[in-house]
């Protein structure tokens, strides 16, 4: 019986020996495999102590509008278009590009929340509304800062604004149209005005059968209904502080991925702004195919000039804290938020 003990404990012996060697080689070998800094050989991390990001291959991009090319106006658009921007993506492993086109600002904010989209560009207004409803994004650009909002009356209606007292008004909610009325209805202090949700093609037949007494459009769209005969009550050209902007924003979570990818953006933008400016008669050609109006026309509503070469101005900054001072004050949106940390420069 001792003996069998014995034996039993250099069997112990002889296995606890043999982990210890194991253990001794296992980190033998992970000391050879790291430099003298003690990183990994094998995708070394740069000096600095973080590995280079790699962004997924495929990047997702929301905008405003529909139409059978499936692309955005505006530098973002023509880059697109023309490839100028997949190209510039290429360079650092992103290979391919989704575009999805969504009615309006609220329902493309909503799928930014939902992970479904990484970045789109949409009118200042949902931009800030989202944010200031919990959405985890940043600002990278503010691409144009002179989106004109109109308010078009029915035919035999309103024939001012100060019409609208007891009234129907098609609006898009949560667009910058919507603060555009909003903000008209509270310098005017026009009574008992109520606004009911609609898409802007709902809005347009509701308004040629009567059914409402105006609607706010955008540029293009409301020339439409101005050359049918349709009056038009007011534009934000009229009231410099409820003109909109246009933004670009992007989820925090694809930051994490991808932490230079807002200098990247705008570098390629303008890469395809400047490009686009060379080439004015097939950039105006390219916005008739877009929308089924006239190079002409898109040239009035939507000139190049208006395209900003920069992320930001200072013009444009005014404009969007004005905008989201106005929704936080008249309780449009939720909760107030820094302006300055939601915007990456």
């Amino acid at each position: 019986m001792v003996e069998q003990q014995r034996q039993r404990k250099r069997g112990l012996a002889r296995k606890l020996g043999a982990i210890a060697l194991i253990l001794v080689a296992i980190s033998l070998l992970g000391a050879c495999g790291k430099t003298d800094g003690g990183s990994q050989a094998t995708g070394a991390a740069p000096v600095g102590g973080s590995a280079a990001a790699q962004p997924p291959s495929v990047l997702n991009y929301g905008y405003i509008g529909t139409n059978k090319l499936n692309f955005p106006g505006g530098a973002e658009g023509w880059g697109f278009y023309k490839g100028i921007i997949q190209e510039e993506f290429k360079k650092y492993g992103i290979t391919e590009v989704k575009l999805t086109g969504f009615p309006n600002g609220p329902d493309q904010s909503e799928s930014l929340i939902s992970g479904r989209l990484d970045f789109g560009s949409l009118g200042d207004t949902p931009a800030l509304l989202a944010r200031s409803n919990g959405a985890n994004t940043r600002a990278i650009t503010q691409g144009a800062t002179e989106s004109i909002g109109y308010l078009i009356g029915k035919k035999g209606g309103p024939a001012k604004v100060a019409d609208l007292a007891g009234k129907t008004v098609a609006i898009q909610k949560g667009s910058f149209m919507h603060r555009y009325i909003a903000g008209i209805v509270k310098e005017q202090n026009i009574p008992n005005v109520k606004f009911i949700h609609m898409l802007r093609p709902d809005g347009e037949a509701a308004l040629s059968r009567g059914e409402v007494d105006a609607m706010t459009n955008s540029a293009i769209f409301a020339y439409k209904q101005i050359d049918q005969g349709y009056p038009l009550l007011d534009d934000a050209t009229k009231h410099p502080n409820l003109i909109g902007t246009s933004i670009t924003v992007v989820s925090e979570e694809y930051l994490k991925k991808f932490p230079d990818f807002p200098r990247i953006w705008n570098e390629a933008r303008l890469k395809a702004l400047k490009d686009l400016q060379s080439k004015p008669a097939e950039y105006y050609q390219f916005l008739s195919q877009l929308n089924g109006f006239t190079p002409e026309l898109n040239e009035k509503a939507s000139p190049i000039s208006t395209i900003k070469d920069v992320p930001f101005t200072d013009d444009g900054l005014k404009l969007l804290d004005g905008t989201k001072k106005f929704l936080i004050d008249e309780k449009l949106a939720d909760k107030d938020f820094d302006l300055n940390s939601w915007i990456v420069k």
